[in-house]
Order: C-alpha cells, then structure tokens, then sequence
C-alpha cells in the first residue's frame, strides 16, 4: 500500500494497492445523491444497504444486526472483527478509507447522517457521493467496499452508536484518512434545510 499526498488540486493519487488506485475526485459543493431506498439505482458501486426489521413492544426493542456467514456479511471470513463506536451529537468523524478492508455499519442509537465518496479510478461510479441518514428511525445495515470513503455526523440531540463489523482485523497500515472539508470533496456537512 502506498499513502503519498495527492500530486495535484485534483485527480491526484491518493493511494494504491494492486490494481485499486485511490485518487482525488472534482465535486461540487454539496451532500451528493441522498439514498431513500435500500435498492436505489444511485447507490455507488459495491456499496449494499439492507434494512433491518426492528421489533419492538412496550419494554422497548429488539434489532438483529447480523448473523454470520449471511446477508451483507456473507463472505466475511474467520478474521471478522465487531467494534463500536460511541459519538455525541454533532459530531463528524470523516473521511477515512480502506484498501483491503469491507466494513459493514449498523447505526443501532441514535440517528447519523452517513457520507460515502467514491474514489476508485475505473470505478463506474467515481466521484460519486452518497448520503444515507440512518439509525433507530431508519434501521439500515450499509456494506462500505474497499476504495469508497466514509464518514458520518451525528445528528439530532442525542448520541450515536454504531456497531460496525469488518471482513479482517484491525489494520492501521491500512486506514487512509483525508479531511472531512476537503475542497477536493467539497461534502456540505451545514444542516441542508434550514
């Protein structure tokens, strides 16, 4: 894996691992296609959103988030790993990407604003942007390929929890990070309708 700086304002390398070559797209200001629908045409490539069924009574509720070996998990291996990240409200952890690693969110409290940029040369859809808002309202499991960048805000008043779920084990050598306002990106993080 190399991790140079980009050579240029736009479509400069970001980094590369084989045939998968990362570099910079040319966006507009803005948040990109918002995803209504789990099947959208418009999702990015290699990207797979599944909705989750919640159960729920006057205790409260129960939300299955994965069983191994199916659905988006399916071909995670014995080098699976779950974390969790806990984030409090207005909160953006953005943009990090992977060249080897799959991860598979489920935003399971709380409510986040998910921002995925495509950044794979060759990609059919390169430079693409995706903004899924999901969490307890919207309970969407979201498959991250290696190549697309991702990042979220919390939004709301209340905290955020996301269990994520990886098809390898933890590997900093293989967490690339770029600026969550980067004018390359151009991601509008402001609240859209005000």
């Amino acid at each position: 894996m190399t991790n140079e700086p980009a050579a240029g304002a736009s479509s400069g390398r970001i980094a590369s691992l084989g045939e998968l070559e990362l570099v910079w797209p040319e966006c507009e200001k803005g948040i990109g296609t918002v995803i209504r629908a789990p099947d959208s045409e418009r999702l990015i490539a290699g990207v797979a959103v599944r909705p989750l069924e919640l159960f729920s009574d006057d205790r409260g509720y129960f939300l299955e988030i994965l069983r191994a070996g199916c659905d988006l998990v399916a071909g995670f291996g014995a080098s699976t790993q779950t974390a969790a990240a806990l984030s409090y409200p207005g909160t953006i952890k953005a943009f990090h990407y992977h060249l080897r690693q799959t991860d598979c969110w489920t935003p399971v409290a709380g409510t986040l604003q998910v921002a995925l940029v495509d950044l794979r040369a060759g990609s059919p859809t390169f430079g693409a942007r995706n903004t899924l808002y999901a969490g307890v309202l919207r309970p969407w499991q979201i498959l991250i390929p290696p190549g697309v960048a991702h990042g979220y805000k919390v939004i709301g008043t209340q905290p955020a929890l996301l269990v994520y779920v990886t098809d390898r084990f933890y590997d900093p050598a293989d967490e690339g990070r770029l600026r969550f306002d980067d004018p390359r990106i151009h991601y509008d993080w402001e609240l859209q309708h005000k």
